[in-house]
């Protein structure tokens, strides 16, 4: 039993996987932001040019 537990303490597999959950995670937040400042800065380019467009015609 005690040389279960030694083994148990011993596995990193565990470790790797949380490791790399917690890393997927973070990139996917920064992803999230990044998409969510460039959708933002689009929309106000494409309002400027709608407002410049309207004021062009006639």
């Amino acid at each position: 039993m005690k040389n279960a537990i030694k083994q148990f303490l011993r596995e990193e597999d565990g470790v790797s996987a949380i490791e790399y959950g917690l890393l997927a995670g973070l990139i996917s937040v920064a992803i999230i932001t990044t998409v969510g400042l460039i959708g933002t800065n689009l929309n106000t380019v494409f309002s400027t040019i709608q407002t410049k467009l309207a004021a062009v015609k006639p």
